[in-house]
């Protein structure tokens, strides 16, 4: 017993020395949080200004009071001296130091050495413009923007012309739906178990980072109750990724294309993708050519494109 403890104890006096990760780690976290509450002034948080201060930003104090944590552990925390605090410690910080998503994550990471659950978005994000503008740049590659549900948030004219007129409608407004319940897109994705895997996958992961949001939820019960493919795959617990891939499609219109796919995190904390379908072949960029400037002039004329998936 008495060899265990002299062991802890060597231990815990390596982790503290100088230059040791976690001791690099503390020192990095109180220099952040010295420089986050030395941007802000007392009116930022709601706070009274108590005349010029030698030195600007909050004082340790009020950042303590505003946390609602002690004022000797958070002068310990800042000098280094303080053990790893709890996430919702670090929210209370987080909201004290009035951080943004990217700063509440580095606190986290910072502090813990892990990133915090991620809060629920309070409400739906629009697509920004400049996306939009992307979108429509693209005119000979179906493109469009899903979120953390696979709800489809907005789509280019290609993509009409290769998924069909009710895109972003119906059953069609959100992909994982559409992909499970309409029974021609099981018929034109030839590489549909592929695809419907990666989306059971990224479906999991995505409701463990936001197990509380509801449509979120309502997809995945409407999944399981009409597919019984993904009813026995949600089972199996597979978690992953849908990032980018390759697919076979038998389009009614143009026939057989390989395609590929890449879904592109858009930088605005949204959880949105820009999922791009491009051609991997010479044959198949001639045949999505030839669909999307058949589209054009259907739309053009006032016809309806031919619906595929």
């Amino acid at each position: 017993m008495g060899q265990e403890f002299r062991a802890a104890a060597a231990l815990q006096e390596e982790s503290s020395k100088p230059g040791t990760p976690s001791t690099t780690r503390r020192h990095t976290l109180g220099e952040f949080l010295v420089a986050m509450r030395g941007r802000l002034s007392p009116e930022d948080v709601g706070l009274r200004s108590t005349g010029r201060r030698r030195t600007p930003g909050l004082r340790r104090q009020e950042v303590a009071e505003l946390a609602a944590v002690s004022i000797d552990w958070y002068i310990r925390l800042e000098q280094g001296r303080a053990g790893a605090p709890g996430t919702g410690v670090l929210d209370a910080l987080s909201e004290a130091l009035r951080l943004s998503p990217a700063e509440h994550e580095y606190l986290h990471l910072t502090a813990r050495g892990e990133a915090p659950p991620r809060r629920l978005p309070r409400c739906r994000a629009e697509v920004a413009p400049s996306l939009r503008v992307v979108l429509d740049g693209m005119p000979l590659l179906p493109a469009y923007v899903i979120d953390h549900c696979f709800d489809v948030m907005a789509h280019n004219a290609a993509a009409s012309a290769m998924f069909g007129d009710a895109f972003g409608s119906g059953i069609a407004a959100n992909t994982a739906l559409m992909l499970f319940l309409d029974p021609e897109c099981c018929q034109t994705q030839l590489s549909w178990e592929q695809i419907a895997r990666e989306t059971v996958g990224a479906l999991r992961a995505n409701l463990a980072r936001y197990p509380h949001d509801l449509r979120l939820q309502q997809v995945v019960a409407e999944l399981r109750d009409g597919s019984p493919e993904f009813a026995g795959w949600w089972e199996d617990h597979t978690v992953g990724e849908r990032a980018s891939g390759v697919k076979r499609v038998a389009h009614p219109a143009v026939g057989l294309m390989t395609v590929a796919y890449d879904m592109l995190a858009v930088g605005t904390g949204a959880e949105q993708r820009l999922v791009v379908v491009t051609p991997v072949d010479a044959t198949t960029e001639q045949r999505l050519r030839s669909l999307v400037a058949g589209y054009s002039r259907r739309v053009a004329q006032g016809g309806a494109a031919i619906s595929a998936a």
